[in-house]
């Protein structure tokens, strides 16, 4: 399982909120078949296959550019284990177990 987390900003919208470009960018990435979630400071996704992410991530930050802005700046972070299969749920449980 790969998993990754991007954090798409959309820059020189006029306003500070950014609920509305989070709201295309899931859609986008939901489109995709791509599971997901969110927290208050990216979103984290994961797939089988790492081009299935970089698809996501490019519909994600497409869809965000089609929202009324000249300028977006994505990051990626891309976890890519191969020994095991691990979920984004079984890293959390991981460390819940541990505390």
């Amino acid at each position: 399982m790969i998993t990754a987390e991007l954090t798409i900003i959309p820059i020189g919208t006029g306003d500070t909120s950014l609920s509305d470009y989070i709201v295309a960018a899931i859609k986008a990435i939901e489109k995709k078949n791509i599971r997901c979630e969110i927290s208050g400071m990216g979103t984290q996704i994961e797939a089988e296959d790492l081009d299935d992410i970089l698809d996501a991530v490019k519909a994600a930050h497409e869809a965000v550019l089609g929202l009324d802005c000249d300028r977006v700046y994505t990051t990626v972070k891309i976890d890519d284990r191969r020994d095991v299969e691990k979920t984004l749920k079984d890293k959390v449980a991981s460390v819940k177990s541990k505390l």
